[in-house]
């Protein structure tokens, strides 16, 4: 599946707008014959930084990936809020684990976002979970680190709505951190030798391509049933 993806694309409980895609011109990737496209999905590191499975860049990698973080903002369409963002990438040695330290800042009870585009490539399906004790969570996510770090169609953000403060690592396997104050975010960063660099660009900030298996699949539905999650389209789900 190759997608273009939007920039800060959700924060908090996200509209419809805010998840979708956006359509892509053929790139790089169709122009690819098959040997051509397993040899550069089989380049796992560039320069000290090693990706996970869930994704590589353009072939002719318009961005090299590259360990640091740089900060941003959020800016609410509809009401004009700001929400300051710092964004993270992370090689694959620490990359779950910096997420688990992240999470620490939210607060010993948290809410749970599992994101999937297993079967669309146009949108997110966004499965919410509110209640979760942290040291459970954490435990749950650590057994499934696969999915989490190697499943290009897999996202997860774990949310305070009190501190209005949210923690995501995207399918793209990004570490976002949403909402004031964030110097705790920072330290966490710097701590795991992630620094800050003003000049830094992502991912997904030129053509990429997102992987994923039907054993990729099975092990997110095995997450699902193991947090609990539900669809936020669902009747049963109550709304903030």
């Amino acid at each position: 599946m190759i997608n273009k993806m939007g920039f800060l694309k959700r924060i908090l409980r996200p509209t419809p707008q805010d998840t979708a895609d956006a359509p892509v011109a053929p790139g790089s990737f169709e122009r690819l014959s098959d040997e051509e496209l397993q040899v550069h999905m089989g380049i796992k590191t560039y320069g000290a930084f090693e990706l996970t499975d869930a994704i590589r860049p353009s072939y002719d990698v318009q961005i090299a990936p590259r360990q640091g973080f740089r900060y941003d903002k959020y800016v609410d369409e509809a009401s004009g809020a700001t929400t300051p963002v710092i964004m993270a990438a992370a090689t694959k040695s620490i990359l779950l684990d910096t997420f688990l330290e992240l999470i620490d800042h939210l607060g010993n009870v948290v809410d749970v976002v599992l994101e999937t585009s297993h079967h669309s490539s146009s949108h997110h399906e966004d499965l919410y979970r509110e209640h979760i004790d942290v040291p459970v969570l954490k435990s749950i996510l650590m057994e499934f680190e696969d999915v989490l770090t190697d499943d290009g169609c897999t996202g997860i953000a774990i949310i305070n709505p009190t501190k209005k403060q949210e923690v995501q690592l995207d399918e793209h396997k990004l570490l976002i951190a949403y909402g004031a104050p964030l110097d705790p975010f920072r330290e966490t960063l710097i701590g795991a030798d992630i620094y800050p660099d003003k000049s830094i660009r992502f991912i997904t900030e030129a053509e990429h391509v997102h992987s994923s298996s039907e054993r990729m699949y099975d092990r997110f539905l095995q997450l699902q049933t193991r947090l609990g999650v539900e669809d936020e389209s669902s009747e049963d789900t109550a709304a903030w």
